[in-house]
């Protein structure tokens, strides 16, 4: 073996029974980066310094905002017991947004470390990624980190862990993955404890694809798990989705960068260069077969389903082809992001395009942003609602443009539904009143209300999904001091009292800043909305009257007066009739320049709106 990474690495000498493949699941900012940075130390991949701090957090989104949000990977070399070992780790996010990248990373492991934190014990997102890796039936191994923290209480924690998830407190490590205490007995626990890959070298070659990413030299980079068989430099494989036959131009492993190998083999997961031309080519879930021995299709993984949708909008329309790729090459790399083409009178030609979540929709902005140079416009977030109509069909409605008019609801609709989540809120007892009362605000239904120990209280309620993707999270970590975590799950469709709010400028309707919404709650929003964008327009000629509509019905009102000459200036005395007469014809002009004169809404000022908004 030559672990040279300006050379090859060969790694023909690792059969499938010294190859573990392994990821750290956790909530968000319980260590899981660090505790990456500790391992790939111990097997010397990167050499121990002390700026090592999240080193498989290349983003820098991530480094700015402190969170993963793409799962990495990368390959250790461990000797143990005289014998050398090829280990695979792939750090996953821990926000409920990057579920997707979680499941994925899953699909290509045999084991997973489930990291919590000492101080805080079993949060939210714990509980969520527990369960994904127990429906994937792979070896879960419970770490506890951060004992070295004064408020740290270990045993308390691996009680947590054996009364949620039936995981001996016995087995429980504990760890300080930032003064790398106990961080040994890791990767030696991995290798007893972690089965090795099912896969045969002898068979006929097989991968799966779970990951991709465009680079600017070669195009599209493939990340695959190697099921079956071998492969190298020049082998001709196919893809199971599309059918086309591409030339394998390189291999490689992440260690911790790109680093090229001879070959790659069963059980080994690595990155493949194969020529691709197009964006759309790579397919995440996709099984990749030898060209002469076509088997049968991975099970792949189960769509991500959006939950929600924004509109998104070059701030100069000249920018739109740019725009179009830029967005192309980052859902490469995120492929839970579903985007459609749209237009708007007001904001011209963009994208609606669906996220897990409204963090997913501003990390999706702010990378565009930072890695591509784009200036965008992105609308507010709406959630998906469902239409029934007396004839039993349905219509799925992302865009409040698509919503039925008043008439429509009356005479064609049999109800109007809106998607409903499953939350689960972990926090400590002090704060119990408060969130209780902060979901029956949201029309929240508790479903569940369980003590974890003698401190923490575990409530799962069952919640509107547009309250949540509002400021539920912001306003349920400022009423419980940051302490609560918060994960949620989709939970079917509820009929609800729904309505579509306009705003209306000069009588004519701007279907950018449409929005629906309860009913109970659009005289509020309404008011907030004409106040604020009363703030944002600028004078006219004319007056402006800004307005917010439910169906006929005004809800709220503010107007912006026009400029106006003082054209009796001029008029020193004589009788005051001079004066009517002018301020009367500048009158008539007012209302004729009014009647044919259109608000135009400058990109700034919707910018401003949406932005302040959030």
């Amino acid at each position: 073996m030559n672990p040279n990474p300006y050379g090859s690495v060969e790694l023909e000498n690792f059969s499938v029974d010294r190859i573990r493949n392994f990821s750290i699941i956790a909530h968000v900012d319980h260590g899981k980066s660090t505790l990456a940075d500790r391992l790939l130390e111990l097997a010397q991949t990167i050499t121990k310094r002390k700026d090592n701090k999240q080193v498989l957090d290349k983003l820098r989104v991530e480094r700015e905002r402190g969170i993963t949000v793409k799962a990495q990977s990368a390959s250790m070399f461990y000797d143990y017991k005289g014998k050398r070992y090829l280990l695979n780790l792939i750090d996953t996010p821990g926000h409920m947004d990057f579920n997707f990248e979680v499941s994925r990373s899953l699909a290509a492991c045999q084991g997973t470390l489930l990291l919590v934190d000492a101080a805080q014990g079993i949060q939210a997102q714990t509980v969520a990624n527990f369960y994904l890796a127990f429906g994937q039936d792979i070896k879960i191994i419970p770490v506890i980190n951060k004992i070295d923290l004064p408020a740290a209480d270990p045993d308390r924690v691996a009680s947590q862990i054996e009364v949620a998830f039936e995981l001996p407190a016995e087995e429980c490590l504990q760890i300080s993955a930032k003064s790398s205490l106990n961080v040994d007995q890791i990767l030696p626990n991995i290798i007893e404890a972690v089965p090795p890959p099912s896969g045969d070298i002898n068979k006929p070659f097989k991968a799966l694809l779970f990951d991709s990413w465009h680079d600017t030299y070669v195009g599209v980079v493939c990340l695959m798990a190697v099921i079956d068989g071998h492969v190298k430099k020049g082998d001709k494989i196919v893809s199971a989705f599309s059918e086309r036959k591409y030339e394998v131009t390189e291999t490689g492993i992440m260690y911790p960068e790109q680093t090229a190998t001879t070959s790659l083999q069963a059980g080994q997961v690595g990155y493949f260069v194969l020529n691709m031309k197009t964006l759309s080519e790579s397919h995440v879930g996709d099984t990749f077969f030898d060209h002469k021995n076509i088997g049968t299709p991975m099970p792949g993984f189960v769509p991500a389903k959006p939950m929600v949708w924004a509109g998104i909008f070059p701030i100069d329309t000249g920018d739109f082809d740019k725009l179009d790729q830029s967005i192309a090459k980052l859902t490469l790399s995120d492929s839970s992001v579903h985007v459609q083409k749209e237009t708007s009178n007001a904001l011209g030609q963009g994208w609606r395009l669906g996220f897990l979540g409204t963090l997913h929709m501003d990390v999706f902005r702010q990378r565009l942003e930072q890695e591509y140079d784009a200036n965008i416009i992105i609308t507010a977030p709406t959630v998906p609602y469902k239409v029934e109509f007396r004839d039993g069909s349905h219509k799925l409605i992302r865009n409040p443009t698509e919503f039925p008019d008043s008439d429509e609801l009356s005479w064609k609709v049999r109800s109007v539904q809106e998607p409903m989540v499953r939350s689960t809120i972990i926090f400590p007892k002090d704060y119990l009143g408060d969130i209780m009362v902060l979901c029956g605000s949201r029309r929240g239904v508790q479903l569940e209300h369980t003590y974890l120990d003698e401190n923490r209280v575990l409530l799962k309620y069952r919640l509107p999904l547009a309250e949540v993707v509002t400021d539920f999270y912001d306003e349920l970590k400022g009423r419980s001091s940051g302490f609560a975590s918060f994960d949620y799950e989709e939970d079917g469709y509820d009929d609800a009292d729904l309505v579509k709010m306009n705003i209306v400028l000069n009588s004519k309707p701007v279907d950018a800043l449409s929005i629906i919404l309860h009913r109970s709650q659009a005289e509020i929003v309404g008011r907030d909305w004409v106040k604020r964008l009363k703030g944002l327009l600028s004078r006219q000629l004319f007056e402006i009257v800004i307005q917010a509509s439910v169906g006929n019905k005004i809800i709220a009102r503010e107007g912006l007066s026009a400029m106006r000459k003082n054209v009796t200036a001029k008029c020193y005395g004589g009788d005051v009739s001079r004066k009517m007469k002018l301020l009367n014809k500048q009158a008539k002009g007012k209302k004729r320049m009014k009647a044919i004169g259109g608000v135009e809404v400058s990109q700034e000022a919707f910018y401003d709106f949406m932005t302040k908004k959030k």
